[in-house]
């Protein structure tokens, strides 16, 4: 097989959640196991990294591997979903996986791993695994594709543990309210394993906290840490003054990334005292103007390949892309928007069916222009029921039966001092920048 008849393969013969939901999401570690077993236990080999939380794990998780990348150490780095390639997913140094190891995993490991009817996740996670062991990384960087408790990456046993926030998301699979949630995704705490959770609510700090002591691991809450005194938007970046690293600018620039770059930070203190940070002469008492982690803030979609975070694709009009898609994103999302110095907002949006649809909806700017559609992707909400949905809450707009019809529309009604802002789902993201390019 070419490498796109195996991606077509891995997409179609797998069970796939991002694009089938239900059928593609399994409980347990059994396949996990099985595939770890038979690869010989390859995530043993390289320290590892966990992250997990409802939003930012994507942007926590690229922005470590950034500076570890700076440190000096081979890094590899684990996310989902992928916004254009399947070699997304998987990256070394911020160089993604080849097309020819891809083919040759499948090809060769296919009759063991079909028995099993494994899901398309497990069979990526072991796969990434596999490749970090090959490539002789030093640290990866996992980040967890839902939940934690359960997820197929739950094998590991990291260095430190990172759990983002929690919100309402996927509950028809972690359970309907934030305790839930948050045990779900503490199933990441490792015994005697230092763990960072960025942002809590008092039912879920309570929750950590009973998880953490259980498992006699060092707990750290990054809110509490407040590491950040003061933000500003900067040219094309976010300056951060903070207690011990000095003046930071972060390459990412949505406005939810200061929570995101309060935890990191926290993250690489607890590194450093663990001593993978070496290089990094940080303490309490003086501050911290390294290069390294300066670096990785300033350089890290160049050093990691991240895409769809509050980012810029044109200036005239103003387009912008973001890849929230609850109502915990949009929260941040919708505030950013109504404070942009610009003339109209026009906004191309789609979402899929099971999101919490009329939650993200009853947020959205009730000033803007919408252009409702939908992704390539069989769990994506249809456009004209999407929009039905939105005219009862006071939104107006027009339905188009896919991204790039919207997108052009929108760019054509819009004067040169608008913006336009394209998102609500991962895969309208994906569906704009593989067309777009």
């Amino acid at each position: 097989m070419t490498y796109q008849e195996t991606c077509e393969y891995l997409y179609n013969q797998m069970p796939m959640f991002e694009t089938q939901g239900s059928i593609g999401y399994k409980e347990g570690l059994d396949n996990s196991l099985a595939l770890d077993e038979h690869f010989g236990h390859p995530h043993t080999k390289y320290r590892t990294i966990h992250v997990a939380g409802t939003n930012g794990k994507g942007s926590c998780a690229h922005t470590l591997s950034a500076i570890l990348q700076m440190c000096g150490y081979r890094v590899g780095l684990y996310t989902s979903p992928h916004l254009i390639d399947f070699s997304e997913r998987i990256r070394v140094n911020g160089r993604p996986i080849s097309e020819e190891y891809v083919v040759d995993f499948v090809a060769n490991e296919k009759q063991f791993f079909e028995p099993l009817y494994p899901t398309f996740f497990e069979v990526t996670t072991a796969m990434a695994f596999k490749y970090f062991a090959d490539k002789e990384v030093d640290i990866a960087v996992i980040e967890v594709g839902m939940g934690g408790r359960l997820d197929c990456t739950n094998i590991i046993t990291p260095i430190l543990s990172v759990i983002t926030n929690i919100g309402l998301d996927h509950q028809q699979y972690l359970g309907s309210s934030l305790e839930q949630i948050a045990f779900e995704k503490a199933g990441i705490i490792k015994p005697g394993v230092p763990v960072v959770i960025g942002e809590t609510v008092p039912e879920t700090r309570m929750i950590f906290e009973a998880m953490a002591e259980e498992a006699q691991s060092p707990i750290t809450f990054a809110e509490d840490e407040q590491e950040i005194i003061s933000v500003r938007q900067v040219s094309k970046s976010q300056e951060y003054v903070t207690k011990h690293f000095g003046i930071i600018r972060g390459d990412l620039c949505g406005n939810y990334q200061e929570k995101n770059t309060n935890t990191i930070l926290c993250a690489v203190k607890q590194l450093e005292k663990l001593g993978y940070m070496e290089s990094i002469p940080c303490d309490e008492k003086s501050a911290c103007n390294n290069r390294e982690v300066k670096e990785g803030f300033k350089n890290v979609c160049g050093l990691t390949g991240l895409m769809g975070r509050w980012m810029k694709v044109d200036d005239v009009p103003l387009t912008i892309c973001d890849t929230g898609h609850n109502v915990p994103g949009w929260e941040y999302l919708t505030k950013q928007l109504q404070s942009m110095e610009c003339g109209h907002l026009h906004i191309v949006f789609g979402m899929v069916d099971d999101k919490d649809v009329e939650g993200v909806l009853a947020i959205l700017p009730k000033d803007a222009t919408y252009y409702f559609t939908k992704a390539d992707n069989h769990r994506a909400m249809s456009e004209n029921v999407l929009k039905l949905y939105a005219d009862g809450l006071g939104l107006k707009g027009e339905a188009y039966p896919d991204v790039m019809s919207a997108y052009k529309i929108a760019r054509d009604m819009a004067e040169n001092n608008d913006l336009v802002f394209i998102g609500g789902s991962s895969y309208v993201v994906a569906d704009f920048l593989k067309n777009r390019i």
